[in-house]
Formats: C-alpha cells, structure tokens, sequence
C-alpha cells in the first residue's frame, strides 16, 4: 500500500469538543516546518477529492478557433 491507502487515523487519540472551544492546534502548525505543513495539506487534498497521482493526466484539449476576415 501506498499513499493515502497507507494512513490511518489512531482513534484511541481522537477526541470530540465543542466547535468553538479554544485549540491548540494553531500553535502545532506554526511549529512545523513549511514543508511538513504543505505535505499535510497536499495528503488532505488527495483524501477529500481522491485524487491518485500515479493515475491522474492532464487533459488534451484541442479548439480550432475561426478569425473573422479583416
């Protein structure tokens, strides 16, 4: 397995809080590096629109455009 198949959540970490309780979670990503932050963010991306990059492409589009005559 490899990429997102190969995470899993630690349920035994996870707990449940009221949406507009105080987090700590500002100070977490402010002590990671830039890189490790746009990793989680780049791995949050592929888990929400299921995006696999071994199989994405880019799509050929091709439109013939008419000039009008001067």
């Amino acid at each position: 397995m490899s990429g997102i198949e190969s995470l899993r959540m630690d349920k035994t970490a996870f707990s449940v809080g009221p949406l507009l309780a105080e987090s700590d979670e500002r100070e977490y990503w402010l002590s990671r590096t830039p890189q490790e932050r746009l990793e989680a963010l780049e791995t949050m991306r592929q888990i929400v629109y299921g995006y696999d990059p071994s199989t994405a492409r880019l799509q050929r589009l091709l439109e013939v455009a008419q000039r009008e005559p001067r």
